[in-house]
């Protein structure tokens, strides 16, 4: 028998709990959004008396949302139910966070609990596997938010015959990508096969995956976060204070760069 593993980060369970209370993201604010997962999963839920919601982290972050819609997945209608008050911009191709407005707004609302260490590459299977073990041996709960380029994964809804091929055979054809954005998704777990690795992404609408989650070949994923074609991306490693040190040392190990992307997003200052 050839067997499968699953691993989960630690705090995934709750993250995922979390994530289906939570979906869908509102308009813009998918960095926003896996940011508020992240801070709850590592165990803030308040800031100044405020619960920490996408709302919250995106005016921390200093999102700004287009005044109309930008692109969404099949079957998306957008929601634009803000509980707070978000500038707004005409340009949809400029709006959301920037992953230093992600990494600024988790640390300032976890009060120094948390660290969002930001790793801009080079990305790779070997970098990516690296990287999640290193997160998955944490005792303390650990986050894993990807800002990426969706068109270099599978579509969400590959068959189990798609899957099995890959984990077992290597094989990689799939479904062609459900859409083209630069996007932030939230990698919680990994299926590790004869093969190669499927990666588990907490996505932030119900409409990909199954109730937003959706399983992704390394080799799609490390494609995607390349994101060769688009602005840079990378990955933004959430973690206890008392867990940095040991972090950056182990993805130094692993030669990733510790450095924030420009991901092609503006802020609110930039607007005024």
């Amino acid at each position: 028998m050839r067997s499968l593993q699953l691993e989960l980060l630690p705090g995934a369970r709750e993250l995922l709990a979390l994530h289906e209370r939570e979906l869908p993201q509102r308009d813009d604010l998918c960095g926003a959004f896996c940011g508020a997962l992240a801070l709850r999963a590592g165990g803030v839920e308040r800031a100044a008396g405020e619960p920490l919601d996408q709302d919250a982290v995106a005016l921390a972050a200093g999102s700004v949302i287009a005044s109309t819609h930008g692109s969404l997945p099949h079957g998306e209608r957008g929601r634009r139910d803000y509980r707070l008050r978000i500038p707004v911009i005409d340009d949809p191709t400029i709006s959301g966070t920037t992953a230093a407005g992600v990494q600024r707004a988790i640390e300032q609302l976890a009060g120094g609990a948390l660290l969002a260490l930001p790793f801009a590459g080079p990305w790779g299977p070997d970098t990516l596997d690296g990287l999640f073990t290193l997160l998955g041996a944490h005792e303390r709960p650990a986050s894993l938010i990807a800002n990426l380029a969706t068109h270099h994964l599978w579509g969400s809804r590959a068959s189990v015959t798609e899957l099995l091929d890959y984990l077992y055979e290597g094989r990689l054809e799939g479904p062609p990508a459900d859409w083209r954005v630069g996007h932030f998704v939230c990698i919680v777990g990994r299926i590790s096969g004869p093969a190669g690795n499927l990666y588990a992404l907490a996505d932030t609408y119900p409409s990909l995956g199954d109730h937003g989650v959706h399983l992704q070949p390394r080799e799609r994923l490390a494609a995607a976060l390349e994101r060769r074609d688009m602005p840079e991306g990378g990955v933004l490693a959430v973690v206890d204070v008392e867990d940095a040190a040991s972090t950056r040392a182990g993805a130094g190990r692993l030669g990733l760069r510790e450095a924030i992307w420009d991901n092609g997003t503006v802020t609110r200052q930039v607007t005024g």
